[in-house]
């Protein structure tokens, strides 16, 4: 985006990365309360810079569902592009109730351990910890239509994963399920009044988070489809960021 002539802000949200996490608390956590209220300071913060004139939110995967959610009552934030996003996520994570309710008991369990320890408890919430080999995560994943591009980004031996990325871990806090599961862009979508680009893959498992996230919209906005890219293909992979980084910023110049 920067190279598209644009102001580009990333950071590291509280918790996450090489961002400490707050008294009290542990590493990575991510209470979705916390990464809206990280992205509107954000944005308050492109807001003193005086070469700045608008601001505009770009989120990748659950980046998608924070910028979707932090722009419903930010109106600093003028327009929104989400690439690969997780906005409607109740369907795609609530469809198991019994094994929705093992990962809240799981989770409540931790949280208990935590507050009484005061240490934290690392699991590992979708099955990839930083050790295992690819073949390894491919025979136990537990969304094995996304397993294998999963294990190419985040694995072990994934370009972005442990290995690669010393700052980075599969293992998530505990109490992962009491976060995650909350989806708040999806609820009030109907509610964003700022013009949106929704860009996905039509052939990815996840395309109903952005599909039905985009039924719900009232505002003005746009979607975007690409066959020939998988879910993950938007982190990283060349062709698939080009085409993705183009669009966004036709549409964040208009």
């Amino acid at each position: 985006m920067a190279a598209r002539g644009f102001i580009y802000l990333g950071f590291d949200y509280l918790g996450m990365g090489s961002s400490p996490a707050l008294p009290g608390e542990h590493k990575q956590s991510r209470y979705m309360f916390r990464l809206i209220e990280n992205t509107w300071d954000a944005v308050s913060y492109l807001g003193t810079l005086p070469f700045v004139d608008e601001i505009y939110g770009l989120g990748v995967c659950q980046g998608g569902s924070i910028i979707a959610s932090a722009a419903v009552t930010d109106h600093r934030i003028k327009k929104i592009a989400m690439v690969s996003g997780m906005m409607a996520a109740d369907a795609f994570q609530w469809t198991d109730r019994n094994m929705v309710n093992q990962q809240i008991a799981a989770s409540n369990a931790s949280k208990q351990k935590m507050y009484e320890t005061g240490e934290p408890d690392y699991v590992a919430p979708f099955g990839l910890n930083d050790e295992m080999s690819r073949e390894e995560f491919l025979d136990t994943a537990a969304y094995p239509a996304m397993a294998g591009e999963t294990y190419d980004y985040y694995g072990r031996d994934g370009v972005k994963g442990p290995k690669a990325v010393l700052t980075y871990t599969n293992m998530h806090i505990g109490d992962q399920g009491m976060q995650s599961l909350v989806s708040i862009g999806e609820a009030y979508a109907d509610k964003i009044v700022q013009p949106s680009l929704t860009i996905y893959s039509s052939t990815a498992f996840t395309a109903p988070c952005s599909t039905q996230f985009v039924e719900k919209l009232t505002n003005e906005h746009e979607d975007l489809a690409f066959d020939q890219f998988s879910h993950v293909d938007f982190y990283y992979k060349p062709e698939a960021v080009k085409a993705s980084a183009d669009a966004v910023a036709e549409f964040f110049g208009r």
